[in-house]
């Protein structure tokens, strides 16, 4: 479970592309098709080297109009399923 304090990033072995602004994208160790859509593929373009969830809602709130709760909410909960389906890492501390 993904908490304010991980650290986050994405998994290698994805093949991403941009279509009409939002994020598609092929896992190759699942062989799976996602559509991210226009905030998850922000969300992905921020995980691309390693960042604190603390630290992506952060920027989220200073680039979007949205409440911390809600933004909070939404984003743990995208990131729970990044995580189930394999496609991002955690990570606590310098270790990671």
């Amino acid at each position: 479970m993904i908490k304010n304090q991980s650290i986050l990033s994405q998994e290698q072995g994805n093949i991403v592309s941009d279509m009409d602004g939002e994020k598609v994208m092929l896992s190759i160790h699942n062989g799976k098709y996602y559509n991210l859509g226009h905030m998850g593929g922000e969300i992905w373009e921020q995980i691309k080297d390693p960042i604190t969830t603390e630290d992506l809602i952060a920027y989220l709130m200073d680039h979007y109009d949205v409440e911390r709760d809600e933004c909070q909410e939404q984003v743990l909960s995208f990131l729970n399923l990044l995580l189930d389906e394999k496609l991002i890492k955690t990570g606590e501390g310098a270790a990671f």
